[in-house]
């Protein structure tokens, strides 16, 4: 009977994977191997669509045989947020890319959501055009940092990746193509491109690949859904924790740590509320899959800046930090960015300053005048003309103090994580003005200092904790931490973990909107097909 059994599974399992090769061709279906794991779940077929209409029948296959789902850009991020329950059909979305053409001085771009953010970068800057996004992940598509709402430096002033979104295209769990808001060439008053042969860079993708596989619009997919999410007021939930603010993912409550500078809820995309179902299709920001399966994004472009400098100032105390970008948004300086590096161990020391000097006058024990080494540094990345650029660094510099330095170059942590694989990594939101209690906490929960790095400038940071350390000691440390920030309005959520952390800890914590992210997966995913378990509360 066990053996009868065992067999009709085997026939199955060839079944499935030759209509999964009927729809993406026969070099693009396979059983999956060792590597095609999600967060330690490994997959049983991996299929590599040549479009969305060959993704979407994909889907359809896997509603007709009760498979679960889970799409794969690059992969950069596969292992952030929770493991899902299950993986059955492992999308991957590298055939799925593209650029459209668009006119010099477009204000937007519609991109295949498979497309590597490099290559979207390089091909708009023939055009002297950019996207204001640059999440630190190496090799990241466009999709995946989506999918994660990851955001870099830039977020500062342009948001967070959600925030430049004008319209998507996507798939629902049912294999149905939803267009919202706009798309790059509708809003160009031009037809969408039609099929043909095209990949990345410079044309839409064409039709599907594969036999029996018919063309679909012009778009892409990768990336997916809630990076390791959560649900919140904003766009999207970003990576790993439901909130509010511009994410579900490790954002901070509404209106607090997880919202951009001037932005808040619905509006903190498109300045407006009453783009029909762009507030659902929001919800695809930072859900990793879990809601459906993004195809293209239609972002906001810019013009790539002529001028561009970093003011950097050694930091020695979280408190002095605070003073700092308290002194930086006050002095009208219009800043890009505004990062915080604290490293461990600390840097070489740098050269005292006279205790004469203003920045330190009547602080005789400051660090600066003692010649103690500093704990870090905070930079300030000014944009804009040359001359313009200049003259605020100038002013900058005054603000800063003697020890201010301007570059032409980043330093070299810029835009990097300050976890490296292995690590347990978090992520924590909190209101600028309590930044500095937020890593004074994480430091006495770990009995000493912690790696922290991030947009000080928007309450945004992340710290590393030792992969030796047991599940048990980095549960005491989250509850140590998550105590301080909840009456702060603030928030830690755990990026990612060794895979005994990420069983024994709770990833986001304390989840108000947890009741309406429930109503959101049984609306989008009633039957639990898409990346089931990664979202928060196991779904």
């Amino acid at each position: 009977m066990a053996d009868a059994a065992r067999s009709t599974d085997r026939l199955e399992a060839l079944d499935i994977t030759r209509k999964l090769a009927a729809i993406c061709g026969t070099p693009f279906a396979r059983f999956a191997g060792p590597a095609d794991e999600v967060a330690g779940r490994i997959a049983r077929w991996v299929a590599v669509p040549g479009g969305p209409h060959a993704a979407a029948e994909v889907l359809r296959l896997a509603a007709a045989h009760d498979l679960t789902v889970v799409p794969r850009g690059a992969g950069t991020k596969i292992d952030w947020g929770a493991a899902p329950a299950q993986v059955d059909i492992m999308l991957d979305t590298g055939r799925l890319a593209g650029v459209w053409h668009e006119p010099r001085g477009a204000a937007v771009a519609e991109i295949g959501a498979g497309t590597p953010l490099r290559a979207v970068q390089a091909t708009l800057a023939r055009t002297n055009r950019r996207l204001p996004v640059d999440a630190p992940s190496p090799g990241a598509t466009l999709g995946g940092v989506l999918a994660a709402d990851e955001s870099g430096p830039l977020r500062h002033r342009h948001g967070s990746p959600c925030a430049q979104l004008v319209g998507v295209r996507y798939l629902d769990a049912d294999g149905e193509l939803v267009s919202v808001g706009e798309s790059g060439t509708e809003a160009l008053g031009r037809a969408t491109p039609g099929s043909g042969g095209g990949r990345a860079s410079g044309r839409g993708p064409a039709g599907d690949g594969g036999g029996g596989a018919g063309s679909g619009p012009a778009c892409a997919a990768d990336g997916f859904g809630w990076g390791a999410g959560g649900l919140a007021d904003g766009p999207g939930w970003g990576v790993g924790d439901p909130a509010a603010g511009a994410g579900w993912g490790a954002g901070g409550p509404a209106g607090g740590a997880g919202s951009d500078p001037g932005r808040s809820g619905g509006d903190a995309i498109l300045g407006r509320g009453e783009v029909p179902g762009l507030d659902v299709a929001r919800l695809l920001c930072g859900s990793q899959g879990g809601l459906g399966v993004l195809v293209s994004a239609t972002m906001r472009v810019h013009a790539v800046p002529a001028g561009r400098l970093w003011v950097s100032r050694p930091v020695w105390t979280p408190l002095e930090v605070h003073d700092l970008v308290r002194a930086v948004l006050a002095a009208g300086v219009d800043p890009a960015a505004v990062e915080l590096d604290l490293p461990v161990p600390v840097p070489l020391p740098r050269r005292r300053i006279p205790p004469t000097h203003p920045s330190v006058v009547n602080r005789p024990d400051h660090p600066a005048v003692t010649g103690r080494p500093a704990a870090g540094s905070l930079v300030v990345l000014l944009e804009g003309g040359p001359a313009d650029v200049t003259e605020r660094a100038e002013r900058l510099t005054a603000v800063l103090g003697a020890e201010a330095i301007v570059s032409h170059h980043a330093p070299e942590w810029w835009g990097r994580y300050p976890f490296a694989p292995g690590d347990t990594a978090l992520r924590i939101e909190v209101p600028i003005n309590d930044l500095h209690a937020a890593v004074y906490a994480l430091r006495d929960a770990t009995g000493g200092p912690v790696p922290v790095r991030g947009s000080a400038g928007a309450g945004t940071v992340h710290a590393a904790l030792s992969g030796a350390l047991p599940p048990e000691r980095v549960a005491s440390i989250l509850t140590a931490v998550r105590s301080v920030l909840i009456a702060r309005r603030g928030r830690c959520v755990v990026v990612a973990a060794p895979a005994a952390v990420r069983r024994a800890v709770d990833l986001w914590g304390e989840l108000p909107t947890l009741p309406r992210l429930r109503s959101a997966k049984a609306h989008l995913d009633p039957h639990h097909r898409l990346a089931p378990g990664r979202l928060p509360g196991g779904l």
